[in-house]
């Protein structure tokens, strides 16, 4: 792709808005052309930059409501000279004083709830990945979903691991492992790419009589092998695990009963 074709794209780049395969086609254009990618990095800047929350204050909710009883409270007047005569007028005084001291509760309520939450955080706080992961989740399943909405479930439609293996060769900078499970009762329909977690990454699809499973594969190195854990989403059953410095999911609305064989047969 040009330069001209790829400028009126980057935005939709930045914002993971394009399909797996041109938004690949995006970042190999990216590093391999010094001003584009300059431009690229300056939206990127420029978003960061807005999204400053230094930019942005917000007064706490009943601050006007709190100075407008102060100003109007007994007291708060002071008589002053003006023209010659005695004028009285809102006490400056008093409203100082009271912004000093109308701020202390709701410091010590906000240390308070400070502390709270960190000790909260630090008697329970969920195993590393965990938030991070629940995110990635509904991200394979709305994938899943589109794959079977749109007609775009395969980029290779083939039964032969030896066809749909090698087809991610240049595509991806991992070779995802690929079984071929028929003999189970698990076929395997094909492959395409994909775009999750922020990367491009191997989907292989299976099939179970009419129902389709999707197998998301991408390398997670450093991670610890993890058993693989199953949880309901929006009528599809979704499975994750991690092995061997690889991070699997696995979304069907196949049975869990039959999900859990699939699984097991893709373990060692």
């Amino acid at each position: 792709m040009t330069c001209l074709e790829i400028r009126p794209l980057l935005h939709a780049f930045l914002d993971d808005e394009l399909d797996p395969v041109r938004s690949q086609d995006v970042q190999h254009h990216l590093e391999a052309c010094p001003g584009c990618a300059r431009q690229h990095e300056a939206h990127g800047s420029l978003r960061a930059a807005l999204r400053d929350e230094a930019l942005y204050f917000k007064s706490p909710e009943g601050f006007e409501s709190r100075v407008r009883a102060a100003l109007g409270s007994r007291g708060a007047t002071e008589r002053v000279t003006r023209d010659g005569g005695a004028v009285d007028r809102p006490g400056t005084a008093g409203v100082f004083r009271w912004l000093r001291w109308a701020w202390l509760p709701a410091g010590a309520a906000a240390a308070f709830l400070a502390v709270s939450v960190i000790a909260i955080w630090r008697a329970g706080s969920p195993a590393p990945g965990l938030f991070a992961d629940d995110a990635v989740g509904r991200e394979v399943v709305a994938s899943h979903v589109r794959s079977l909405m749109a007609s775009h479930l395969t980029d290779v439609p083939s039964s032969d691991q030896h066809t749909v293996k090698p087809w991610f060769n240049g595509r991806l900078d991992y070779s995802p492992p690929v079984k071929d499970l028929a003999g189970e009762g698990f076929p395997l329909v094909g492959g395409r790419l994909d775009y999750l977690a922020g990367r491009p990454v191997a989907a292989l699809v299976y099939q179970r009589r009419l129902h389709v499973i999707n197998l998301m594969v991408w390398p997670t190195p450093g991670e610890p092998d993890r058993s693989a854990t199953v949880a309901p989403q929006q009528g599809y059953h979704l499975f994750h695990w991690t092995e061997g410095g690889m991070s699997y999911w696995a979304v069907s609305d196949l049975n869990e009963n039959e999900m859990k064989e699939f699984v097991r047969l893709l373990q060692p």
